[in-house]
């Protein structure tokens, strides 16, 4: 059953069209993503979701409220945390929390009984009584999550979740998003960084240029892209000298050198490893592993959108930007 239903959304900026009527579904529990470089339309997209932002055109339904018309009513339904916090520097964890609790209009007592659920649950109770201006980036993001789904809603809203935060934080966070998940919790999020999509979505879209170039499950999305067969081999050193031999011998295949000691043979057919062993054996080299490459969701991205995956390690070292 779908909880949210988007068609023909788009949103302009006097000329320019930052999203330019996409159309989408996200089923009932489960976690639907973004994925894009930043100024792909991103945030843009979100923002009219959760009702920050006025669509140019297009129709959006959550949990069956027409969230153009009635948006107070959608957004009853949603948990929404942006890229960056709104939460109050001077208050603590367990303030914030319940302040944020009184504003979906939860009782005094049920709203400090949930608060420290989730301090506990974030491994924030040693925080929970300093304030937030003093809290590191990773934990200013739980904090923000954790305020952000206080009220139980149907739907978590979450733009960039691990943006600019440390390993052991952002690995926390995609467990708590899997989590919330198997509790039944929908889950809409966007990013730029490709190994989230692809460790903790059920569902994921390409986005680029305000538009949705693809979309689908993760086997799905492989499924679609020709990528040939790759063969990498390891062995003594100078395996990879072989290089120009094996594409000599092996009709339509490229070798591309990777060090001293092993290489990667490219083609569209099948490739033999008995011939290949016997080449290398001639040549007085032992080869000591031999494996088939499989196409990665980043393989996916780079042939569908033609984006270079570098784009986005820059963009991930760089900790974000416009979306």
């Amino acid at each position: 059953m779908d909880i949210v239903t988007v068609s023909g959304l788009k949103k302009t900026y006097g000329d320019f069209e930052a999203v330019k009527g996409i159309g989408f579904s996200i089923q009932s529990g489960e976690i639907f993503g973004f994925l894009g470089p930043n100024g792909a339309g991103k945030t843009s997209a979100i923002n009219m979701l959760i009702g920050l932002s006025r669509p140019t055109e297009g129709d959006i339904t959550i949990g069956g409220v027409d969230a153009r018309r009635h948006t107070k009513k959608a957004q009853a339904l949603m948990g929404i945390v942006a890229d960056e916090s709104n939460l109050y520097d001077d208050l603590d964890g367990f303030g914030n929390l319940c302040f944020c609790g009184a504003l979906y209009g939860m009782r005094k007592a049920e709203r400090e009984t949930r608060a420290r659920e989730l301090l506990a649950q974030f491994n924030l109770e040693g925080a929970g009584k300093r304030p937030f201006k003093a809290y590191s980036k990773g934990m200013r993001r739980k904090l923000a999550i954790a305020a952000g789904i206080i009220h139980s809603p149907s739907i978590l809203f979450l733009d960039e979740p691990t943006t600019g935060i440390d390993v052991e934080s952002a690995r926390s966070i995609r467990d708590f998003i899997v989590e919330l998940k198997n509790r039944g919790t929908t889950v809409f999020i966007t990013t730029h960084y490709i190994e989230d999509a692809e460790r903790i979505c059920d569902r994921i879209a390409f986005i680029v240029g305000g538009k949705i170039v693809a979309s689908g499950t993760v086997p799905q999305l492989m499924a679609g892209i020709t990528h040939g067969h790759t063969l990498r081999l390891s062995g003594d050193s100078g395996t990879a000298a072989l290089a120009s031999t094996l594409e000599a011998q092996i009709p339509g295949c490229t070798v591309q050198a990777e060090g001293d000691n092993a290489l990667s043979i490219l083609s569209e057919a099948p490739i033999p490893l008995l011939p290949v062993a016997e080449l290398a054996g001639r040549h007085g080299i032992r080869i000591f592993e031999a494996r088939e490459a499989r196409p990665t969701l980043e393989d996916v991205f780079v042939q569908i959108t033609g984006i270079d995956s570098d784009k986005l390690r820059r963009e991930k070292e760089q900790g974000g930007g416009k979306k």
